[in-house]
């Protein structure tokens, strides 16, 4: 019974980690690349010419 509810619980850390993760790389590299980070958005970044 405690095995299905304790597997959803560690996919659930598992995902909150990745969302975390990821908006952790976001803020950085709207920073590095010269923006402003507010609320999960980057402002005044220049888009890249490639």
């Amino acid at each position: 019974m405690f095995k299905p509810i304790r597997t959803l619980f560690l996919i659930g850390f598992a995902f909150l980690g990745g969302v975390l993760f990821e908006r952790y790389n976001a803020s950085e590299t709207c920073l590095d690349g010269g923006g402003t980070w507010n609320r999960a958005t980057c402002f005044g970044l220049e888009p890249a010419n490639d």
